[in-house]
């Protein structure tokens, strides 16, 4: 990929956005019966979007981003773009797009409001692909904005009274701190004019900063909660957890593919895009940053393992797994940098592999416990194998993916000169130990409870040589613990992740 990218104007970035949007808008008015039809949209418009990401590699490893733009209304400019960063962001959330729909289609099978679901399931991949295309700062708050409304009704779906306060307090967090990053953007852009994002940093930040630092600091530390909240950082967090109320396929997206990957792919923006993290660091930002990043990793991992609630255990996990692309995001090394990318990509398919497992206990076996989970892997045994992957993946175990991206946060720590990281990472690694191996412990290694809900079922009813569920159900977990695999396996070959990542990291930090 060359530094000096060329720009090109192309429809292409439009049609990844309507690839989503528009069976979206398809989808809302058909009948509940209408099956086939409203299946038939969402993995149509699936495949689509994964063929234009595809479509948009060559150009853009060749150096060429393609640019779309209009003036929505006057002195806002609508400008989409597929640079390196965007592209990698938006080929994580298409791939998990596909997947997840498998197994939505399968876990919603028969239950009401699915063409309200998947409309707004549609919408909210829109939103996530805006996000990953926005070229200035002001798509990004319209689509980052966007993501919070339509993911209410996800998260509020079952219609019961918990759904319903955990989508206000999701919505109440969300909102505020989409107010904190609406003034942040709205106080930069009056003072340097419209900011387009560049690798390294926007000159004219710069420019201001020597002259007005004290202004500097205060929009950078406003735009960076804001993106925060969505990243759930520590105290920005309380959000997440009681959103678990949610369908799994919602948590899936929460956890893997929109919401907090928003927030992840936010903070690299402000840092390395908008403000320069050289800039930052000289602000005395970073530091900040970092630590509180290093704060919420901990705190994360701690409250996890008090959880036996497993969809709280695995929202934790998140809150602390989250904070590694912060954290690497905060460190002037371009390894850290590079580790903090690739986690997006590998948290991302650990996580929604251990979601699609809890949303298969909950549904087949009715168990939503830890304290349940005894002779679970052995019931189902493709299932128990996926959440073991994903569990010692997010561990850190070689050479699964999660080896990679700590092992750069650790090795670009000490090339930043960061020493401190490494602690904080190997005791997360400790903490990530103590929350997941008693979970897979009981998978495999104990007998089922005599009063466990799935334990007397009548062979008639479900036989024992059934693998466990639906193949809608089972698929999507394998296949994403099969990513988990390859992407560690596989990261030292071209094209990789993990060589994207660095090639991006090369782009920012020089």
């Amino acid at each position: 990929m060359t530094p000096d990218a060329v720009v090109t104007a192309s429809p292409i970035p439009y049609l990844v956005l309507l690839a989503s949007l528009l069976p979206a808008l398809a989808i809302f008015p058909l009948r509940e019966g209408q099956v086939r039809t409203r299946t038939a949209i969402n993995l149509g418009g699936a495949l689509v979007k994964i063929a234009l990401v595809v479509a948009l590699i060559p150009p853009v490893v060749n150096g060429e981003k393609q640019r779309a733009s209009f003036e929505w209304v006057p002195g806002i400019e609508i400008v989409l773009v597929t640079d390196s960063f965007g592209l990698f962001f938006g080929a994580l959330s298409a791939v998990l797009w596909l997947v997840t729909t498998v197994y939505a289609v399968g876990y919603l099978e028969g239950s009401p409001n699915r063409s309200r679901f998947f409309g707004f399931f549609s919408l909210c991949v829109t939103a996530t692909a805006g996000i990953g295309l926005a070229g200035n700062l002001l798509t990004f708050l319209i689509f980052f904005e966007m993501l919070t409304l339509v993911t209410y009704p996800l998260v509020a779906h079952r219609g019961t009274a918990a759904a319903f306060a955990g989508a206000r307090r999701y919505l109440a967090y969300t909102l505020t701190g989409g107010v904190v990053l609406l003034a942040g953007v709205v106080w930069l852009t009056a003072e340097v004019g419209p900011v387009e994002f560049t690798s390294g940093g926007v000159d004219a930040v710069a420019r201001l900063a020597q002259e007005e630092p004290v202004t500097v600091t205060a929009i950078a530390a406003m735009m960076l909660v804001g993106v925060g909240v969505k990243a759930a950082i520590l105290p920005l967090h309380g959000w997440l957890p009681a959103a678990m109320v949610a369908p799994a396929p919602v948590s899936a997206l929460l956890h893997a593919v929109a919401v907090v990957k928003a927030g992840a792919f936010g903070v690299v923006r402000v840092v390395h895009d908008v403000f320069g993290a050289e800039l930052l660091a000289r602000l005395g930002l970073l530091t900040v940053l970092a630590v509180t990043a290093a704060v919420t990793i901990l705190y994360g991992s701690v409250r996890a393992l008090t959880q036996d609630d497993l969809k709280k255990r695995l929202a934790y996990s998140t809150v602390s797994q989250l904070s590694y692309v912060a954290l690497g995001a905060a460190l002037l090394s371009p390894l850290a940098v590079a580790g903090a990318l690739v986690h997006v990509v590998n948290q991302g398919v650990m996580k929604i592999t251990l979601f699609f497992c809890a949303g298969l206990f909950a549904e087949e076996l009715r168990v939503s416990r830890v304290s349940e989970l005894a002779g679970v892997g052995r019931r189902m045994p493709l299932a128990g194998a996926a959440f073991t992957v994903a569990a010692l993946g997010m561990i850190g175990l070689p050479p699964l993916a999660g080896f990679v991206s700590k092992w750069a946060l650790a090795s670009g720590a000490l090339q930043a000169g960061d020493g401190w990281v490494v602690p904080v990472l190997l005791t997360s690694t400790v903490l990530n130990a103590a929350y997941f191996l008693p979970v897979v412990y009981r998978m495999w290694a104990l007998p089922p409870a005599d009063d466990a809900p799935w334990a007397q079922e009548d062979d008639g009813a479900r036989p024992r040589a059934r693998l466990g569920a639906p193949l809608a159900l089972v698929a999507p977990p394998v296949v994403t613990a099969a990513l988990t695999i390859a992407l560690g396996v596989a990261a030292g070959l071209p094209y990789s992740p993990w060589a994207i990542a660095q090639v991006i990291a090369g782009q920012v930090l020089p």
